[in-house]
C-alpha cells in the first residue's frame, strides 16, 4: 500500500499527528520536498539522520510558519535579519542566527547557531500550523543524492522508511533555499539557492561569498560532493569526445543545435530563462539518471541571478568538484 497522500486538509492533519507523535513526514515546499520531524524532539530528528544516512556534523534547517516562532528559536535577531524576513518570508531564504537552548544540539550539529526559514508552500505552512511545532526538514532523499522535487522522487529514495508522503505536486522553485549567516558583522552567503544574491544585497547591502568551503559545515549544502546522480556527471567545459558504444546524455540550458550524437537530451529552459531552468534542474537530472546512460554532460549557465545556484548544484553533483572563480 502506498504511503503517498494528496495533501488534502484531512491528510495534512493526519501528517501533523504523525509529527507530534515523533514520526517522519515528507512534504512539499516551494524549493524541494523536505523530510520533516518535530524540531524540538531529538529522538525524532535522530530518525531523519538515520533514514537519510546523513552525517551528524551536517546541520538541519528548522521550518516555521510565523515570525512569533523566531523568538523561541533564536537568541538574537538583528535589524538585517528583520529586513530580510519582512521582504522575503515566506520564501526560499534561510537565515543562520544564534540559537536558543530550546533547539536540540542534534538539529544544529552542535553549533551555537540555528538555520531557520519560513517556506511559502501552502502545504508546508499548514502542516507546521497543524503540528504546532517547528519542523526540522532536510531534503527528503538519501544524503548526497539528487534532490526530490516531486512526491515520486521521494518514494524512489526513502519512501519505505517514512511514515507518510504528502503529495503537493512539483516544487515551483526547484532548488534549495539560499542560506545567509548573520552571526557576524559581515553577512555571509553559505549556500546559493532559490533567492538570488543580488536580491538579498538590495535589502541589506554587501553579502560576502566565501572563497572556499569550511572544514565543518555551517549549513546544509556545503560539502564538496552533493546533489549527485548515480550516473557520472561532467560539466561541458570542452568538446565532447564521443566513444563508440558510450551512451551519453546531455543536460542543455537551451535547445542544442545538434542532438543526434546523444542518447538523451534534457533542456532546462526552452526560452533561456534561469528561473525556469532552476525549477526544472532536478527533474531533468532524475530523468537522465534513470535512462541507463554511461555519462551525463551538463551545459554551464551564466552565474548571475539563479544561475549561481544552478552552477553550485552542477559542480557539486559532478564526480570531481569543479573549482571556479567567484
Amino acid at each position: 500500500m502506498s504511503n503517498i497522500l494528496p495533501a488534502t486538509s484531512e491528510d495534512i492533519k493526519r501528517a501533523a499527528d504523525i509529527i507530534r507523535e515523533g514520526g517522519l513526514v515528507a512534504f512539499p515546499t516551494e524549493t524541494v520536498y523536505g523530510l520533516g520531524a518535530d524540531a524540538l524532539n531529538p529522538h525524532a530528528v535522530a530518525r531523519v539522520f538515520e533514514v537519510k544516512n546523513r552525517p551528524h556534523f551536517d546541520p538541519m534547517i528548522v521550518h516555521i510558519n510565523s515570525l512569533a516562532c523566531i523568538e523561541q528559536l533564536c537568541l538574537k535577531v538583528d535589524e538585517r535579519a528583520r529586513r530580510l524576513m519582512e521582504r522575503f518570508w515566506p520564501g526560499p531564504l534561510t537565515l543562520v542566527l544564534p540559537k536558543s537552548q530550546v533547539v536540540p544540539d542534534i538539529v544544529t550539529a552542535g553549533l551555537p547557531t540555528v538555520a531557520v526559514r519560513m517556506p511559502s508552500h501552502p502545504v508546508a505552512l499548514e502542516l507546521i500550523k497543524e503540528a504546532g511545532t517547528p519542523i526540522a526538514a532536510p531534503s527528503a532523499n538519501l544524503f548526497g543524492h539528487l534532490s526530490p522535487t516531486s512526491a515520486e522522487h521521494v518514494r524512489e529514495q526513502v519512501g519505505s522508511k517514512v511514515d507518510l508522503i504528502l503529495d503537493g505536486g512539483k516544487c515551483p522553485v526547484g532548488v534549495e533555499s539560499t542560506v545567509i549567516s548573520l552571526t557576524e558583522k559581515e553577512a555571509l552567503l553559505l549556500r546559493p539557492g532559490g533567492l538570488s544574491l543580488e536580491d538579498t544585497e538590495r535589502v541589506i547591502g554587501k553579502v560576502k561569498i566565501p572563497k572556499s568551503n569550511p572544514k565543518r559545515p555551517q549549513s546544509p549544502g556545503q560539502l564538496l560532493r552533493h546533489y549527485s546522480p548515480k550516473t557520472p556527471l561532467r560539466l561541458l567545459t570542452e568538446e565532447i569526445v564521443f566513444e563508440n558504444g558510450k551512451r551519453i546524455g546531455f543536460l542543455a540550458f537551451t535547445p542544442p543545435e545538434e542532438t543526434l550524437s546523444y542518447e538523451m537530451v534534457e533542456v532546462l529552459s526552452p526560452r533561456g530563462d534561469l528561473r525556469e531552468a532552476a525549477a526544472n534542474l532536478f527533474s531533468c537530472l532524475h530523468r537522465l539518471d534513470k535512462a541507463g546512460l554511461d555519462i551525463i554532460y551538463a551545459e554551464p549557465v551564466s552565474e548571475g541571478g539563479l544561475g549561481r545556484a544552478i552552477m553550485d548544484r552542477l559542480c557539486r553533483a559532478s564526480r570531481e568538484y569543479c573549482q571556479r572563480g567567484e
